[in-house]
């Protein structure tokens, strides 16, 4: 469903996802001098540069998830839900190639063809250009297909890799065994080309990798890694003897086919090694893993061990909290289960950053055993607070852990985790005789100076951040209950604490007190707060799935939410404070409307949404759900557009919205129309034009520019702060041009060359005169619509007018500048028509100024122009009374509103 069931709230993009399980691809581009790395995020793909690892561009979303990708000179290929497609840039789709039964699993560009294993155990060959099978081999049960290579050198002939561990060479182009190798009784799991004819590597599950010569069907080298399945294989091109292998537990190992042995080993990734590329005569190496990272090494160590020249990673565990920090709105903190903390910008993926993994010593961690587990990794951040304020001083971030008492701060500026360890003093280890408590909220002061932790057992800690002192205890202790949330206001005069019984505490900040200035007792216990100091408002989430908003000045509960049938997660404030958006484990994300306590807006994704933040400026709204491992934005339609807001029922069924993809979505025509749910056959014009009027009893303004008709009545003073000091001179020779007639449209002049013409004809030269008056052609209109007492004709001429033409136009109707009585009456019954249709009033309204101003004395000498006015006197009291009490109930409406809220 598109995300047309949030009145909102859009879809933008998602941000953190790098790779999966799906190789990465690499094909260089001549004319960018570069090599392009294409990994894939599930059902889009995304294309890097390798210097910079700069982000070009994301593909469109695939039908389904994708399943293997390929690459040659001009294309890139991929499969998903049974199709192929073929991407011209990246970005286009030019080919389709369906007619498979099941996925994708394995695909092979072959010159002008396209190879392809599905798990039906089919092979097919496919024209590229003509999108049609050249070939389909169904192999038997007893060779499934697992890898494929083409050995240089053999022409039309590819060799297959098979679960029991044999390999088949096969010529497709006549589509004849040529031989079969039969290898160890392992399955095979990587194969790949050597430098040297005739010889490939043959990489099996078992860890065994061997390297055959095709021409003798003869083991050449055989070595053996014991760290697991091999998963991929690549030979350094660029003068070193080096085979590059990977395994399935994130390990690479470096070969020297020379000496036969063992050069080097690293633990490059936390998951299995999907991709393993050598660059042609450059000593660089692309690795990419399921861990949401990709690696470019580079091999210049003295030992000749590569080293991370790149890199590029996210999450390797799904988020669990995210803020936004700073006033700006460009970066977003996330911690994950992975117990790392980064640095997502919502700019440009080149800025993503990452803090590091939480550690008990972070120089221990540095110096371990690159090979073993890391027993210094603390456990994943469920919570932090962070402040802007003191942020390049000293540490700006202060976390907290899943299951333990310590509380770590860390440094935005710096992008690393900080020495300090809070731990109060009852809970050191040699005084301490609680040994279940654990931290379960914090809260940063706005001066960036003072952290407030709330534990377990009740108790509430007041440190300096920047020294890690501890400063005050708030009671003995300040609940008898878990604290579940805290919050400080903004000038740091008291704080406020709420446990799991439903008892909230207001205590002095700066003074060490026993007992709290105020206490509110709840109907359910806290389940967290989230606070917004300029409003000194607090959302407090409680346990029977409900919302209370607390007003810290007034210490009162000024709202109360019900809707959500499920834990609350988490909770987060509009810049105004006007709304309050939360999530909860029910997947649903409800937006309340403070002022008037309604539910304004709810929605239902896939997954639960377990944290979410609100942009500073409003633009955005932020979340992460269980089990995916990126952020993901959604825009806010109401800064963009106006959209009118109405209570809906909380407990009603929220529809349905799909996730985010990694690219800015742009709603195509396709979606539109099925948006529309049209019947079949039914047709649909999209371009609607509105029509001039839409009832009779409306008042419409014409639609033009405002420079069309306001500087009539100033024209005279226009024109002369115009005027130039000195008079313009004749240029020295004029250039040729042909004669225009004077208005917006851009008309030529033909009267003088259809004379010229007639004369011709006649063979005479005297002119005989047509009529004997001088009207303008918006004269004649007047006169003949006065005569048919239709004059939608001179309107539309005089509205295509500019305001100089207008006045001149207006000005020569009166008999003395070359018009007549009945021009001015026909322009008088033209303003009456046009108060009576309630059309153009705005116009009709300058243009009678105008003429009153250019004839007001001259009309009172006949008494039809007499009658004329008087009517028009009428009907325009008539207009303006319509359109005074349409203002007014407007301006009521408004008022009644603003003292309301």
């Amino acid at each position: 469903m598109s995300a047309s069931g949030s009145k909102l709230f859009r879809r933008n993009r998602a941000l953190g996802y790098v790779s999966n399980k799906v190789p990465a691809i690499t094909r260089f581009i001549k004319r960018r001098k570069d090599t392009l790395v294409t990994t894939c995020i599930g059902r889009s793909f995304q294309v890097w540069t390798t210097s910079h690892f700069r982000l070009l561009h994301v593909s469109d979303a695939h039908p389904d998830e994708i399943t293997c990708m390929a690459t040659d000179r001009h294309h890139i290929y991929t499969a998903s839900d049974r199709l192929i497609f073929a991407w011209k840039s990246g970005k286009h789709v030019v080919h389709t190639y369906k007619g498979h039964t099941n996925d994708i699993h394995i695909l092979f560009p072959f010159r002008d063809h396209l190879l392809a294993v599905d798990k039906d155990n089919v092979f097919k060959v496919w024209d590229i250009k003509e999108e049609s099978v050249y070939l389909e081999v169904p192999f038997p049960d007893d060779f499934v297909i697992t890898a494929m290579v083409h050995p240089p050198t053999y022409l039309n002939k590819v060799v297959f890799g098979s679960e029991t561990g044999s390999l088949k060479l096969l010529n497709i182009k006549d589509n004849r065994l040529i031989y079969t190798f039969n290898g160890r009784e392992s399955r095979v799991t990587a194969l790949e080309a050597s430098p040297a004819i005739d010889v490939i590597a043959v990489g099996y599950h078992d860890g065994a990798v061997v390297l055959l010569n095709l021409k003798y069907d003869e083991v050449l080298i055989e070595f053996n890694q014991d760290w697991g399945p091999v998963t991929g294989i690549s030979f350094r091109q660029d003068g070193p003897p080096i085979m590059t292998t990977s395994s399935s537990n994130g390990h690479l190992a470096f070969w020297n086919l020379e000496e036969r042995k063992l050069a080097n080993q690293i633990q490059a990734h936390d998951d299995c090694v999907t991709t393993t590329h050598c660059y042609p005569n450059e000593p660089l190496l692309l690795t990419t893993s399921p861990d949401n990272s990709m690696k470019l090494w580079i091999f210049d160590m003295s030992d000749g061990s590569p080293r991370i020249l790149r890199i590029r990673e996210g999450h390797t565990a799904p988020p669990t909290c995210i803020r936004y920090h700073g006033l700006g709105g460009k970066y977003i903190v996330s911690s994950g289960e992975d117990s790392s903390l980064r640095v997502f910008c919502t700019l440009s993926e080149s800025l993503h950053r990452s803090m590091g993994r939480a550690s008990y010593n972070r120089k221990a961690s540095k110096k371990k055993n690159r090979f073993e587990d890391d027993p210094l990794l603390m456990p994943p951040i469920v919570h932090f607070t962070t402040e802007t304020t003191r942020d390049k001083e000293w540490d700006s971030i202060a976390a907290i852990h899943s299951g333990i008492i310590q509380t770590t701060t860390w440094s935005f500026h710096k992008h690393k985790m900080g020495e300090l360890r809070l731990v109060p003093e009852q809970f050191q280890n040699k005084h301490r005789k609680d040994f279940t408590a654990e931290t379960t909220c914090i809260e940063l002061t706005h001066c960036g100076n003072f952290v407030v932790i709330g534990y377990s057992s009740g108790d509430l800690e007041k440190f300096n951040i920047q020294s890690g002192i501890h400063r005050t205890s708030y009671g003995p202790p300040a609940h008898s209950a878990p604290i579940r949330g805290v919050a400080i206001d903004n000038l740091n005069q008291f704080v406020v604490s709420g446990d799991g019984k439903g008892t909230v505490h207001f205590w002095n900040f700066k003074e060490s007190v026993k007992e709290p200035i105020q206490t509110l007792s709840l109907t359910s216990g806290v389940s967290m707060f989230r606070s917004h100091r300029e409003s000194a408002m607090v959302c407090i989430a409680l346990e029977d799935f409900s919302v209370a908003i607390l007003d810290c000045d007034t210490k009162a509960i000024i709202r109360k939410f019900e809707g959500h049938t499920a834990r609350i997660n988490d909770a987060t404030f509009s810049p105004d404070s006007r709304w309050v958006v939360t999530a909860a484990m029910d997947s649903t994300i409800k937006i309340w409307d403070i002022p008037s306590s309604y539910m304004v807006d709810h929605f239902k994704v896939e997954r639960p949404c377990v944290s979410l933040t609100m942009s500073p400026t409003g633009d955005f709204l932020a979340t992460s759900h269980v089990n995916h491992l990126g952020v993901y934005l959604w825009a806010n339609k109401k800064l963009f557009s106006h959209i009118s807001l109405r209570s809906i029922n909380p407990y009603s069924e929220a529809p349905y919205i799909d996730l985010p993809s990694s690219i800015a979505e742009e709603k195509s025509l396709e979606t539109a129309l099925e948006d529309l749910d049209m019947d079949e056959g039914e047709e649909v014009d999209l371009n609607y034009n509105s029509p001039s009027q839409l009832e009779d009893n409306l008042i419409t303004m014409s639609g033009l520019s405002v420079a069309r008709w306001q500087n009539l009545l100033n024209l005279d003073t226009i024109k002369k702060r115009n005027r130039p000091i000195a008079p313009p001179k004749a240029p020295k020779q004029a250039p040729f041009f042909l004669p225009t007639v004077a208005g917006l449209d851009f008309k030529f002049d033909m009267t003088d060359a259809l004379k010229e013409k007639e004369l011709e004809e006649n063979a005479t030269k005297m002119i005989m005169p047509q009529n004997f008056n001088n009207l303008t052609t918006f004269g004649k209109y007047l006169e003949e619509a006065l005569q048919a007492q239709e004059y939608e004709k001179p309107v539309a001429y005089i509205k295509s007018m500019g305001p100089s033409m207008i006045d001149f136009e207006i000005k020569s109707l009166h008999p003395i500048g070359g018009g007549s009585y009945k021009a001015l009456l026909g322009f008088l019954q033209m303003i009456n028509f046009m108060f009576e249709s309630c059309s153009c009033f705005e116009l009709a309204q300058a243009y009678l100024s105008c003429f009153l101003k250019a004839h007001g004395r001259s009309l009172v000498e006949k008494k039809e122009l007499v009658e004329s006015l008087a009517n028009i006197e009428q009907v325009q009291t008539k207009c303006w009374k319509k359109l005074e009490e349409e203002l007014f109930y407007g301006l009521g409406v408004v008022s009644a509103l603003r003292n309301y809220v």
